[in-house]
C-alpha cells in the first residue's frame, strides 16, 4: 500500500468508531457530474426566494431614489410651503434630502443590532420571514407620503426600510453559507450580490420617465417593495430552516437531517450530519459568544480583522459614491440630461453580468484572486478616472472614456468585492461565532454606508476631480493587506479554515485546546492537516 492509499485509509479502527471517516475525503474539487448533483431545486429555491425577498430590496432601494431627485425635492417644498407659508430654505431642503439618503444606512445599522436579538429565538428563516413585515410597513409609508403631504412618512420609511436591508444582509448570508455543500459555498453565496446587483439594475430601469419615473408615479416606485417582501413570505415557509441551526442550537438532529436530505436532494446524509457533529464535538465546551467575547478570542484575531478590512472597503472603494451620485458624475462628464436615465442603466446591467460571472468561476479561481484582483483594477481605473475627468474640456471624447472607466469600476467590483466579503464571513467562524460575526460585519457594512452617502458630496466639492484618488487609495490598501493576509478557503471546511489562520494568530482554534480528556474518537476528528502530517510520519517511518 502506497502512500496515496494510505491517505484514504483510516488511521484507527474499531468498533468505537462507526461510519466513514469524514476526513479522509480529498480537499479538492469534485468532477463536474458530483458538483451538479449539489445544486438540487431546493437549495436553488431557497437562494433565490431568500434573495429575492432580502437582498435584491437592499440593492432596490440603493438607487430608487436616484431617479425621483426633482420630484421629491419638489414635494419637500410644497409641503413646508403649505404648512410654513414660505419655501423652504436651500439649506435645509439639502439637509432634508440628505438625512433621506443617508437614513437608510442609519437603519441598516438598527438592523443589525436587533439580529442578536431576534435571531437567536426565530432562526435563520424564521427572521427572513419576519423580516418582511419591516419591507411592507415602509413600503406602505413611502408609497402613502405623496397623498398624505408628510413627507416624514418618506423619511421614517427610508429609516424602516434601512432595518430590513440590515437584518436581511446578515441572515441571508448565515443561512446560504449553513445550507450549502463546501464544494458550492462560494457560489451560492454569491447568490447576496447577483440580486443586489439586479435590484440596483430593478430601480433604475423603474424610474425612467416611460415607467415610474415620472411626477405622478414616482411613490409607486416605494410601492414596488411589497411584491418581493410577499413572495418570499408566501414561498419560504415551504422550505426547511438551516440544518446546522437545527442541530447546533435547536439540539433537533432528526430535523437537521430531514433539512439536508431535503437541500442535498438524495435521502443518505450521514456523512453530513457526522462532519456537523464532528464540528459539534470540537466546539462542545463552547457556548454561542457575544461580540467581546468574540473580539477577545485569540484564535479568530485575524479573522476578525479581515472581515472588518473587506467589509470597510467593500463600502468605502467608491462605489456606493456612484450609485447615489451618478446623474452628477455623468453630467460633468459631459452627458446630456436627457440621456443619463439610460446612461446609468447601463451600469446596472454590468453589475448584474459582472456579478453572475463572478458566481460562474468563484469555485474555479478562488476567493482571493478575484478580491485581489477586483481591488487592484478599480485603483487602476480609479487613477485613469481621474486623469480623464480632470482634461474633460480638452478632448471631445474624454467624457466617453470617462464613462468607460466608470463601467470598469463596475465591472470590477462586481466580479470580486461586491459579494465575497459574505461569503467570507460565513466561512472564516465556526457555528457558535457566526451570529457575532455577522453583526460585526453588518456594523462596520453600514457604517461605512453612511459615511460615504455623508461625506462624498463635501469630499467632492473639496477636492473636486481629485475626489477619486481617495478611492484609489483604498482599494490599493485593501489589495495590499488580502494579499499578505487572507488564505484560500476555496473547497476548505471550517475546521480547515481555523487552521489557516492558526500560525498569524499565534494561537491554535478552540478544538485544540480543550480541557477535557483527549480520547481516541477526538482523535480521529482532528483537523485533517494534523491528521495528514501524523500520516505522513507514520509512512516515513514503515508504520502502518
Amino acid at each position: 500500500m502506497d502512500s496515496q492509499e494510505l491517505s484514504s485509509a483510516p488511521l484507527t479502527g474499531g468498533p468505537s468508531h462507526p461510519g466513514p471517516p469524514t476526513r479522509a475525503r480529498p480537499r479538492s474539487g469534485k468532477p463536474g457530474g458530483r458538483r451538479n448533483q449539489d445544486w438540487s431545486c431546493s437549495l436553488i429555491a431557497a437562494s433565490l426566494v431568500g434573495a429575492f425577498g432580502s437582498s435584491f430590496l437592499y440593492g432596490y432601494n440603493l438607487s430608487v431614489v436616484n431617479a425621483p431627485t426633482p420630484y421629491i425635492k419638489a414635494f419637500f417644498n410644497e409641503t413646508w410651503e403649505r404648512r410654513y407659508g414660505h419655501p423652504i430654505d436651500p439649506d435645509t431642503l439639502t439637509l432634508l434630502w440628505s438625512v433621506t439618503v443617508s437614513i437608510f444606512a442609519i437603519g441598516g445599522l438598527v438592523g443589525t443590532l436587533m439580529l442578536k436579538l431576534i435571531g437567536k429565538f426565530l432562526g435563520r428563516k424564521y427572521t427572513l420571514l419576519v423580516n418582511n413585515v419591516f419591507a411592507i410597513s415602509a413600503a406602505l409609508l413611502m408609497a402613502c407620503s405623496l397623498q398624505a403631504g408628510a413627507f416624514e412618512m418618506l423619511i421614517v420609511g427610508r429609516f424602516v426600510m434601512g432595518v430590513d436591508g440590515g437584518i436581511a444582509l446578515s441572515v441571508l448570508p448565515m443561512y446560504l453559507s449553513e445550507i450549502s455543500p463546501k464544494e458550492i459555498r462560494g457560489s451560492l453565496g454569491q447568490v447576496t450580490a447577483i440580486f443586489i446587483c439586479i435590484g440596483v439594475f430593478a430601480g433604475q430601469l423603474l424610474g425612467l420617465p416611460e415607467l415610474l419615473g415620472k411626477e405622478s408615479t414616482w411613490p409607486y416606485l416605494f410601492g414596488v417593495i411589497v411584491g418581493p417582501a410577499v413572495v418570499q413570505l408566501l414561498s419560504l415557509p415551504f422550505l426547511p430552516e438551516s440544518p446546522r441551526y437545527l442541530l447546533f442550537e435547536k439540539h433537533d438532529q432528526a430535523g437537521a437531517e430531514k433539512a439536508f436530505r431535503t437541500f442535498l436532494g438524495k435521502e443518505d446524509v450521514s456523512q453530513e450530519v457526522e462532519e456537523v457533529l464532528a464540528e459539534g464535538r470540537m466546539q462542545r465546551n463552547i457556548h454561542l459568544v457575544s461580540v467581546l467575547e468574540l473580539l477577545r478570542t485569540p484564535s479568530v484575531r485575524w479573522q476578525v480583522a479581515t472581515v472588518v478590512v473587506t467589509m470597510a472597503c467593500y463600502q468605502l472603494c467608491g462605489l456606493n459614491a456612484i450609485w447615489f451620485y451618478t446623474n452628477s458624475i455623468f453630467g460633468k462628464a459631459g452627458i446630456s440630461p436627457e440621456k443619463i436615465p439610460y446612461i446609468t442603466l447601463s451600469t446596472g446591467g454590468i453589475e448584474t453580468l459582472a456579478s453572475i460571472f463572478s458566481g460562474l468561476v468563484i469555485e474555479r479561481l478562488g476567493r482571493r484572486p478575484l478580491l485581489i484582483g477586483g481591488f487592484g483594477l478599480m485603483t487602476l481605473f480609479f487613477g485613469i478616472l481621474t486623469v480623464t475627468l480632470t482634461l474633460q474640456d480638452q478632448a471631445p471624447w474624454l467624457p466617453y472614456l470617462s464613462i468607460v472607466c466608470i463601467l470598469a469600476i463596475i465591472a470590477s467590483f462586481c466580479s470580486g468585492p461586491g459579494g465575497i466579503p459574505f461569503v467570507l464571513t460565513g466561512e472564516f467562524f465556526q457555528q457558535p461565532q457566526r451570529p457575532a460575526a455577522f453583526l460585526v460585519a453588518g456594523t462596520v457594512n453600514w457604517l461605512s454606508n453612511f459615511a460615504v452617502g455623508l461625506l462624498f458630496p463635501f469630499i467632492q466639492k473639496s477636492l473636486g476631480t481629485y475626489c477619486f484618488l481617495v478611492f484609489a487609495t483604498i482599494c490599493f490598501a485593501g489589495a495590499l493587506y488580502l494579499y499578505f493576509v487572507l488564505p484560500e478557503t476555496k473547497n476548505r471546511t471550517y475546521a480547515e479554515i481555523s487552521q489557516a489562520f492558526a500560525r498569524r494568530n499565534k494561537a491554535p482554534p478552540p478544538d485544540e485546546k480543550m480541557d477535557s480528556p483527549v480520547t481516541d474518537d477526538q482523535n480521529v476528528k482532528r483537523p485533517e492537516p494534523d491528521s495528514s502530517v501524523t500520516l505522513d510520519s507514520y509512512v516515513k517511518n514503515g508504520i502502518v
